[in-house]
């Protein structure tokens, strides 16, 4: 039906039925149906409806508003109207009355699967976590025909992943095409961090049925994960573009920009988010992130208080203050913190972020002992479920020794990608090398980017572990492979790697992990230069010690651990140093600080960089930087944070009993 002369002949509802097959395919034909529709029967509320929903859809959300108000008096128990106008009201930025409405709509029909779904939506972006992920839950349960399923969910919510897993498994075999069932594994799979079997089976999912919106989000998530940050977009656009309003999805997108380094357009979200949504604490938080992230100091530290003033239980707001290094808690700030403390019960990683934070504002005031507790107390916490095994590390070590040694790396030269673009920062966290990147970030040829996971994913790759095979090959696969295969990875990398680079020929990888792989990079990359950051160890360990790290580092949560990891990385650089002599340029954070332009000339000499005066005044270089020491490398260098470790170091008897030896090559004057 395409014509008014057609409607009064038609049968209205078959005219109904086609308008709302057309919503999901072609809201604008759909709202062109129903305006059709509404030409002869102005007052079919049906129509209306549609209308409504189509213009929703196309991102219209007050016109959308505009129709459903004058009808929402006499539909007030009507499920399915709620359902659209709780929508639209949410599209708006009403989410107050958005989630009342979605609520009645559930109370009305609890098997109401799509409102359980926009109630989820709403609650998520409201900071109502616990009621977002049951709403979802209910949702998800009410989307699946077959009660295996339903009992999957049930598993899963209970937290039994591999029963879950199990009869999931055992139901695709019975129906190998059940999208529902794919979506369900693959949620197992993201709980399990197995992020590339559960990027599959969203695949799959999404081949079988494009529409299937929660699956492309789990997929865009899984993606997110993986640093896949283009095809994350991707996906999310995709997202946006049939629910351009819907908050969950920007706030995702907010997320994929952060790390893709557009933070402007990141802002421009959040600050959306939050005019609708000004009472949503998680959100409040994620935009002090984004303005710490681009120098916005003041604006940053107002979103995080306005965090804390919504919900103070977020221990990761107070941490967050607490991260910026320049910032200091005042009393009333460490009476709220106190306040929070439980001696039992309460989220686990909020009571560490309060700990964490706790310690820096008591360090702050020179209460050493009760602030090395606090830091004691939030490693513990963090050491319960980030578990850290360093005899791994040992056997990784010399493995790396054993199979990369001098006779092999000879006889490999001159073979990998030629290019010398990227600069690689290696070292341990908290070693400067921050410092070291923003210095080289300053000069004219170069481009700072962030702590880029390529080189990893490269060697997890190679490694070709899997459920069936759980033992890496890497890097004695190293050794068998040709020629042809050492460059095609360096290629492969800096392909991966373009999209966080600007248009200078020279970037930063400073991921500081990398100092494991630096074999790998040799090899692909035999151009490229590398610069191992180090700090004297009691300075640098009982710094990580201090520092709560968002993921990864599960080595810094405890004295001995971090003293033993400091001692593998110390015998591994010696390896490089005596296999690949002068490949890497050591810069001790220390002889930094004593001297500070003998050192910058000598970096940049090494990078085969000519000297700018620039690098000099590196703290006046405007770039995002999105790590701990953000705030402390837009400042000139001090000498205050060398001696640190001192005022604790009646509690450090564990770190240096286990650096053992190694002292002695860094005496403790």
């Amino acid at each position: 039906m395409n014509t008014s002369e057609e409607t009064p002949n038609a049968d209205i509802g078959t005219a109904l039925k086609h308008a709302t097959s057309l919503l999901n395919q072609n809201p604008g034909l759909a709202e062109q149906q129903a305006v059709e529709i509404l030409k002869v029967y102005s007052r079919n509320e049906p129509a209306m409806r549609i209308l409504a929903a189509a213009l929703r859809r196309q991102g219209k959300p007050r016109k959308a508003l505009a129709v459903l108000e004058p009808l929402a008096a006499r539909n007030s128990d009507s499920p399915s109207f709620l359902f659209e106008y709780g929508q639209s009201l949410g599209a708006v930025g009403q989410g107050d009355k958005a989630i009342a409405a979605l609520r009645k709509s559930v109370r009305l029909d609890s098997k109401h699967a799509g409102a359980w779904r926009a109630l989820g939506d709403q609650l998520a972006v409201s900071g109502d976590e616990a009621g977002s992920r049951a709403a979802y839950e209910r949702h998800y349960a009410l989307s699946v025909r077959h009660p295996e399923l339903v009992e999957a969910i049930d598993l899963v919510r209970d937290g039994k992943l591999a029963k879950a897993e199990r009869l999931t498994k055992d139901f695709l075999m019975q129906h190998p095409a059940d999208v529902s069932a794919m979506r369900i594994l693959a949620d197992i799979a993201l709980k399990l961090d197995q992020l590339k079997d559960a990027g599959h089976l969203l695949e799959r999912c999404l081949q079988l049925a494009p529409d299937f919106h929660l699956a492309r989000h789990s997929y865009a998530v899984a993606l997110l994960r993986q640093q896949k940050l283009e095809e994350a977009h991707a996906q999310i656009s995709q997202l946006l573009a049939r629910e351009p309003n819907n908050p969950g999805f920007l706030v995702l997108k907010g997320s994929v920009l952060v790390r893709r380094g557009d933070h402007e357009e990141a802002l421009a979200i959040f600050e959306k988010i939050l005019k609708n949504y000004p009472k949503q604490a998680g959100a409040q938080m994620n935009y002090g992130h984004t303005l710490k992230s681009v120098g916005r100091l003041e604006e940053a530290i107002a979103a995080y208080r306005r965090c804390i003033a919504l919900s103070p239980t977020i221990g990761e707001a107070y941490w967050s203050l607490a991260n910026l290094k320049t910032f200091r808690f005042g009393d009333a700030d460490i009476e709220l913190m106190r306040s929070q403390v439980t001696s039992e019960g309460g989220d686990a990683d909020d009571q560490a972020h309060i700990a964490f934070a706790l310690g820096k504002a008591l360090e702050d005031r020179k209460e050493y002992d009760e602030s090395f507790r606090f830091y004691k107390r939030g490693n513990a916490i963090r050491r319960i479920k980030h578990r850290h095994n360093p005899r791994i590390n040992v056997f990784d070590t010399a493995r790396q020794i054993k199979a990369l040694d001098s006779a092999f790396c000879a006889a490999r030269t001159g073979q990998g990608c030629p290019a010398p673009d990227p600069i690689f920062i290696v070292g341990l966290p908290r070693s400067g090398s921050t410092l070291l990147e923003q210095i080289l970030a300053s000069h004219s040829l170069v481009d700072g980017t962030a702590e880029l996971t390529d080189i990893i994913a490269i060697a997890r790759k190679l490694g070709q572990k899997s459920k069936q095979n759980p033992a890496s090959c890497y890097p004695e696969i190293l050794r068998d492979l040709p020629a042809d295969k050492f460059r095609e990875l360096g290629e492969s990398y800096l392909q991966t790697t373009r999209i966080q680079r600007g248009d200078q020929p020279y970037f930063i990888d400073k991921l500081p992990n990398n100092f494991q792989h630096i074999g790998l990079i040799h090899l692909i990359l035999p151009n490229a230069k590398i610069i191992d950051a180090r700090r004297h160890p009691m300075a640098c360990c009982f710094s990580n010690f201090k520092q709560l790290f968002a993921r990864g580092q599960t080595f810094t949560y405890d004295l001995e651990g971090m003293g033993r990891y400091y001692r593998d990385y110390i015998i591994l650089m010696d390896h490089w140093d005596q296999v690949l002599p002068g490949r890497v340029l050591r810069v001790q954070y220390e002889d930094m600080v004593a001297d500070t332009e003998g050192q910058v000339r000598r970096l940049l000499e090494h990078c085969g960089l000519p000297f700018e005066e620039q690098c000099l005044r590196f703290y006046e270089t405007e770039r995002a930087i999105r790590t701990p020491s953000a705030e402390q490398v837009r400042q000139p260098i001090y000498q205050g944070g060398l001696e640190q470790w001192r005022n604790f170091e009646s509690h450090l008897g564990p770190l240096k009993e286990a650096l053992g030896p190694l002292l002695q090559r860094y005496p403790i004057e």
